[in-house]
Formats: C-alpha cells, sequence, structure tokens
C-alpha cells in the first residue's frame, strides 16, 4: 500500500485566491519564462505569498523547508518541487520583477483585482509607514550587463525618521492606497529611507490619478495638507487632517464653545463646521470633538500637569538655594525659569537679602557688611488660563474638504471616510507582524529588498480580498462561523479562519488523492470561499 500524507492545512484557500486573482498568469506575461526555467517568476511569487501567508516564523532563507512536507505540486503546479525553489532560483525572481518595475507591475495585478472581485472605490485611503532593516546598505548603480531595458528602480535604504522607533537602523518607506471597501491595497510603491510624506503624498495621488482614472475621493493623514500638496491636488476631492501647528485649527479648536458643536449620528461625536480658504483653496473645516479621544486627553493632560508641578517644584526649590549678586539678577533669573513651563508660573515673588562680613559669628555694632547676596523665594501657581484652553482642545480635531456641498458629503460622512483611514494603518499592521516574514528582510541589495516589499505588498492584497470575500458573502447570506470563543460571527478575520484549517491534509493512498480532516465547519467556510478555492480541497 502506497501512501503519502501532505500538509495542507490553509493554503488552499491562498492558493485560490492568487487564481482568482490572475496574478501568476500576469507576471509571467510582463516577465518571460527562460526555457531552461522549471518553475515561472509567476509561480516563484505565488510560493512566496503562500510562504508569507504561512503565518510561521520561516526566513526567506529556509523558504525551500517551508514547503517539505507540504502539497508543494497540488498548490504550484505538477512538477514543481520544494528543492526548485531555493535561494537562488528566489533572488532571481526579486531581480525579475524590480527591472520590470515594481509599481507597475503592482497596478496591473490589483487592476485585475479590482476588475474581478467588483471593488468599490468611493474612497482611497493613502499612508505610508517605514520597515528598518539589519545591516548596512549602500546605493547600488544599475548593472550594465542587465538584459532589461527597462530601468532598474532604485530604493535607498538610509537612516530617516522611523515610524517604528528604531531610529538606530536604516529603513526603507512603503506607500499605500488602500480601498475604503475592504482596505485592499490598489497601489504600492517603495520608497527612500529618508523620504518626507509631506514632500510625495500629492504626486503619489497623482500618479495614481493617471494610472487608474478612478472618481474617488482621497483620504490622508496630516502630511498631505499643507498649500502646496492642496493647491496641486486642484480638482481631485480629499478629505485630511488638519495639522495643529496651523494656527488657525489650533484657535478653532481652543475657541469654539461647546454649545456651537451638533451631536453627530455617529455615536460619541459633535461637529460643528466653518469655510476656509488656506492655501487660496476654498473649503470646508470640522470642528470635532470625540468623547473618547477627550476623556483619554483630559487624563493625559492631568498626568502632564502633575509631572509638570513635580518639576518646576524641584526645579524652584533648586534656584531658591542659589545665591546672586545683586535683586535684579534673582528676579531676572526667576522670571526665566517660570517662562520655561506651559502651565505654571511663579507668584508671591520675594527677594531675600543676605549680609556676609569678614569674620565669623555675630558682627560688632555698627559694622558694614563685606557684600551682599540675594535670593528668591516663591511659589508655583497653575496659571488657570493656560490650562483652561488646553481642556477646551482636548479631543477636539480638525478635518478639512474640498467637497463643499454637504448634499454630495455630509459632515458625519467626512467623519466615517476619515475614520476609514484606519484602513492602510491595519495593513501596515498587518505587515509588521512578527509572524509575517518582513521580521525577516535581510537581503543584501536594495533593489532585492525593495523587490520583496512588493511581494509583501501582494500578501497584503490576497489576504484583504480573501477577507472581504467572506464577509461579503456572510452578511449576504445572513450567515455566521464561530470565532474564537465558540460564538457565532459575521465579521471573522481571515488569520482565524486560517487557524481553523490546522492538520487539513491531502492524502495519496494507492495513486488516488483525497483530502483528510474536512469537518462540517471547515466544509462550511469553504463554501463561501468558491470553486478556486474549494478545487484545492477536492470540492466539485
Amino acid at each position: 500500500m502506497d501512501i503519502q500524507v501532505k500538509n495542507l492545512d490553509h493554503l488552499g484557500i491562498v492558493a485560490g485566491i492568487v487564481d482568482q486573482i490572475g496574478l501568476v498568469e500576469e507576471i509571467d506575461k510582463q516577465i518571460e519564462q527562460h526555457p531552461q526555467q522549471i518553475i515561472s517568476t509567476g509561480q516563484v511569487v505565488k510560493a512566496m505569498i503562500l510562504n508569507g501567508l504561512g503565518f510561521v516564523s520561516a526566513p526567506l532563507y529556509l523558504f525551500s523547508e517551508f514547503f517539505v512536507g507540504k502539497a508543494t505540486e497540488h498548490l504550484l503546479g505538477e512538477g514543481i518541487k520544494p528543492e526548485h525553489l531555493n535561494d537562488d532560483r528566489i533572488g532571481r525572481a526579486l531581480d525579475s520583477l524590480s527591472n520590470q518595475g515594481l509599481t507597475t507591475l503592482f497596478t496591473s495585478i490589483a487592476m485585475l483585482a479590482h476588475q474581478r472581485f467588483n471593488l468599490l472605490t468611493k474612497s482611497l485611503h493613502l499612508d505610508s509607514s517605514s520597515f528598518s532593516l539589519e545591516g548596512s546598505y549602500e546605493i547600488e548603480t544599475a548593472d550594465e550587463s542587465t538584459e532589461s531595458t527597462e530601468s532598474i528602480e532604485s530604493v535607498k535604504i538610509t537612516y530617516g525618521y522611523s515610524k517604528d522607533h528604531r531610529p538606530d537602523l536604516k529603513q526603507f518607506m512603503m506607500d499605500v492606497i488602500c480601498t475604503g471597501d475592504g482596505d485592499v491595497p490598489l497601489f504600492v510603491r517603495i520608497g527612500n529611507g529618508n523620504e518626507s510624506d509631506r514632500a510625495v503624498f500629492a504626486q503619489l495621488i497623482e500618479q495614481f490619478k493617471q494610472e487608474w482614472n478612478l472618481d474617488s475621493i482621497y483620504v490622508a493623514d496630516s502630511a498631505l495638507y499643507s498649500s502646496a500638496n492642496i493647491q496641486q491636488l486642484g480638482e481631485l476631492n480629499w478629505i485630511t487632517l488638519v495639522p495643529r501647528s496651523i494656527k488657525t485649527a489650533k484657535i478653532l479648536a481652543e475657541s469654539i464653545e461647546g454649545e456651537v458643536l451638533v451631536e453627530s449620528k455617529i455615536p460619541g461625536y459633535r461637529i460643528a463646521s466653518c469655510c476656509c480658504d488656506y492655501g487660496g483653496v476654498h473649503q470646508r473645516w470640522l470642528i470635532i470633538e470625540s468623547e473618547k479621544r477627550l476623556n483619554s486627553d483630559l487624563k493625559q493632560l492631568e498626568k502632564r500637569l502633575t509631572k509638570q508641578l513635580k518639576i518646576a517644584t524641584s526645579e524652584l526649590k533648586s534656584l531658591m538655594r542659589q545665591d546672586f549678586a545683586c535683586a535684579a539678577d534673582a528676579k531676572k533669573a526667576a522670571e526665566k525659569l517660570s517662562r520655561n513651563w506651559k502651565y505654571h508660573s511663579l507668584e508671591l515673588i520675594d527677594i531675600e537679602t543676605d549680609a556676609h562680613y569678614t569674620k565669623a559669628g555675630r558682627p560688632r555694632k555698627n559694622q558694614s557688611p563685606e557684600h551682599f547676596t540675594y535670593r528668591i523665594k516663591a511659589q508655583v501657581v497653575p496659571v488657570d488660563e493656560v490650562i483652561e484652553i488646553a481642556r477646551r482642545q482636548a479631543g477636539r480635531f480638525v478635518l478639512a474638504t474640498n467637497v463643499l456641498d454637504e448634499k454630495i458629503l455630509t459632515n458625519d460622512e467626512i467623519l466615517t471616510e476619515y475614520k476609514g483611514q484606519q484602513s492602510s494603518e491595519r495593513g501596515f499592521r498587518f505587515l509588521k507582524d512578527p509572524l509575517f516574514f518582513t521580521s525577516s528582510v535581510f537581503l543584501n541589495t536594495p533593489r532585492r529588498v525593495a523587490a520583496l516589499a512588493m511581494v509583501m505588498g501582494l500578501c497584503l492584497l490576497v489576504y484583504t480580498l480573501g477577507q472581504r470575500q467572506l464577509r461579503q458573502v456572510l452578511a449576504h447570506s445572513e450567515q455566521t462561523i464561530p470565532n474564537q470563543l465558540k460564538k457565532p460571527t459575521s465579521t471573522p478575520t481571515l488569520r482565524w479562519v486560517f487557524q481553523c484549517f490546522q492538520a487539513v491534509h491531502l492524502v495519496h493512498l494507492n495513486h488516488q488523492i483525497q483530502v483528510s480532516n474536512l469537518t462540517d465547519t471547515r466544509l462550511k467556510i469553504l463554501r463561501f470561499f468558491g470553486n478556486p478555492c474549494q478545487k484545492y480541497y477536492l470540492i466539485c
């Protein structure tokens, strides 16, 4: 009896979504396969996505070992063995991707996904994040011997502002534009490690618009909001957070009275609106107060007040021990110290005079002091006006949009779209998860690192498409599946679904194949994914 058992687990779902996109075919259409290659570049990328969404700690140099014991041929194609996925083949595939043009290639694949999954693009969310790397990465020059006629995308891995809070490491930047519908990335660009969001965001939106030509509202954080950027965006519709560094926004948040704010239909928010012409662009501003943020900001303010009072009291005690040559110097030092504090100041300032004599002991009658020194006496008191302003602006932020007509976009809809900005942030959290292989980015050339980052973006594309599809079908059919706590849910994470498929095997028994451990729950879940995923589990 001939029996072979291979692990299939959740990888059939991943492979099915890749097939549904048409990812392998699109890559192989753009990157010609060498006649001696056993596995095409598209198949290598599919294998890397399976590895990336395998949720195991498998560094890229153990890539072929990841497929040992798995149903490799079943997932990737007849004749493909784990040993074909060696690091040399991966490196050549990454070079081919880089030579082709990473952003262009990703966009072509995302366009297929947009078409085949009927993605809604009413709102698009732009954000960026930094990815830190170990090691030293020198600037590359183009290889004159390369066969590609395309220009090689060069990424400068260097020090910059680290959103990972690792300024000691070099980094690259990743810019992503996601749909508000399912957080699906439609645009991924790899940028230099010292790149500024404010300098490139408007250019990225323009580039995206030229490639996609979608009638969407672009949503971004405060890095987009500058006079130059909003002028550059022209007629494109946008929503963004106004930075508090803009004086008008700061004054509005501080001065607007509570009774002016109107309860939003979104629980926990109050809104007031006004018009503004910042940067010469006529726009609508929303001053928004969040109840949750208000409570958090007030707690943080109390902590800052307590901390500053402690510091101010300590600094005053130190100052009161100092001797000054004249009263004017003592008073000047007290005023300087008081100016350093934001929420406190000195009051009841008194200058004490100490007489000093040539000899120790009690001075003789009518003996004149040799010299005088002066010391400060004062008290630390809160500055009530400043603290009141801080309390008033707590929980408040300002949003701006150039969509002026409330019939087209209401205040509540603006707030809802901005809250959807978490879509791109969720994507970065996914990519930086320790179970994902981004923690093992160690490749020794910048362009291979950039190509691997693009593959990471493809992993995010596949994951979000699968999660969106599952949730949509559950909502449409009014069905649920059990979550981690065995309670019904219609919004499961795809990661949890992947965990549900542990210990699913592909069994070869006397030249017949079957899938074992397909429980009723697993079969129910597979029905929500459709034929491309079901075929890997031999479900007709």
